[in-house]
């Protein structure tokens, strides 16, 4: 075999998510577009706001010289201040341009700071339930993710996560608004994550850096207002990017940002732009950097993945599904009815309703809906999901 064992390894273990992704495909091709559901991709089909378009027709018209050309690997010093400018104004905190660095989407700078930061057989901890490619991002670097589990309301068991810090403990990922679940950890459990982190850093002598994945910070509902973890833990990384709050999946434009509180902030930015140059990144995307630049106070129309979320939960509510309603982002994760969520998997399959299995996130015995498609397919599924549950009880 002339793959490498580990990427074998992880090629089997590859993301249900893409997997679930590929499989509507062929059965849209069997079955015709209108007769399967897909709701495994978090995909956005909404556009970027017209602010978007706006700058772009702009950046267009000016054509401003030289902008193919390399530029600082931490990015445009100008497009580093706006954002340290609109972290300020959210924060309270005094971010400075050399807080930031732009990123290959949140992707390439999650993977920046596990290669900056650990050294092998380093410990990642991630909240189940979790991202699936946080457990590659860790291995790609050498580095062991460890799993914290999760109670039944799907909220960080804080007494599995005391447990499992040991002196190897370098990162723990916090992915609030949650991909899956759509839940957003309130202030009480960042601060007492913050607390434990903290705690266990005076206990070995050791850093421990709280890295928050956050790509849905601004897709929150209900007047719930995003708890900045770096008000609570100093050694915070802010990862994000705008693929999700300005529907630009494709376009792998973001940015982490360090705490000002940060003691060691300038010894990390270095050596996080150096990893940026070495693994191949070399720089975010220059369009895309003049672009977001005047859209960090621009979101998508929240209103309208909230109004998808009330309309999918009360359906499945009716239909008795148990769920818990996601306070951001857009996804939905739902309980199986059944044990084994393969049986329920399988079952929408047989009715064209595409989802992810709970066990792509760590979680057995659940499974993940996509809501940010359009309403048809939305409104088209719920008959699947109904069919489904009744075969699956009975009825």
């Amino acid at each position: 075999m002339t793959i490498a064992l580990n990427i074998q390894k992880h090629m089997r273990d590859s993301s249900w998510i893409r997997r679930m992704f590929e499989l509507g495909l062929a059965l849209k091709a069997e079955r015709g577009d209108e007769n399967v559901f897909d709701l495994s991709l978090g995909n956005p089909v909404v556009e970027p706001p017209q602010e978007f378009h706006d700058e772009l027709e702009k950046y267009v018209q000016s054509y401003p010289k030289g902008v193919h050309r390399y530029m600082p690997n931490g990015g445009y010093g100008f497009v580093r201040q706006s954002i340290a400018d609109s972290l300020s104004r959210e924060t309270g905190l005094e971010y400075q341009a050399d807080n930031v660095m732009m990123s290959v989407g949140a992707a390439g700078a999650l993977n920046v700071i596990v290669h900056a930061l650990c050294n092998p057989d380093d410990e990642v901890l991630i909240l189940s339930p979790y991202f699936a490619e946080y457990l590659f991002y860790a291995s790609n670097h050498h580095a062991k993710p460890v799993v914290v589990e999760p109670h039944d309301d799907l909220m960080p068991d804080l007494v599995d996560l005391s447990n499992k810090i040991t002196p190897k403990t370098r990162i723990m990922i916090l992915n609030s608004p949650n991909n899956p679940s759509g839940v957003v950890y309130p202030d009480s459990t960042v601060k007492a994550i913050g607390k434990i982190l903290s705690d266990k850093e005076r206990e070995y002598k050791t850093k421990i850096f709280l890295v928050s994945d956050e790509p849905y910070r601004k897709i929150i509902f209900d007047g719930y207002h995003y708890p900045f973890p770096q008000h609570h833990y100093k050694r915070t990384v802010t990862v994000t990017s705008h693929a999700k709050d300005l529907a630009l999946p494709g376009e792998r434009i973001g940015y982490l940002a360090l705490s000002p509180k940060m003691d060691e902030a300038q010894e990390l930015m270095d050596a996080f732009i150096f990893c940026n140059r070495v693994l191949g990144f070399v720089n975010a995307p220059a369009i895309m950097q003049h672009l977001v630049s005047n859209l960090q106070d621009v979101t998508i129309d929240v209103k309208n993945y909230e109004a998808k979320r009330d309309f999918l939960y009360s359906a499945l509510i009716d239909a008795g599904y148990e769920v818990r309603k996601p306070e951001g982002a857009f996804y939905m994760f739902p309980k199986s009815p059944v044990e084994d969520e393969m049986e329920l998997i399988n079952a929408l399959q047989d009715e064209g309703v595409l989802v992810v299995p709970g066990r792509g996130f760590g979680v057995p015995g659940y499974f993940r809906i996509s809501y940010c498609v359009d309403n048809a397919t939305l409104e088209g599924a719920i008959p699947g999901f109904r069919n489904a549950i009744n075969k699956l009880k009975g009825n």
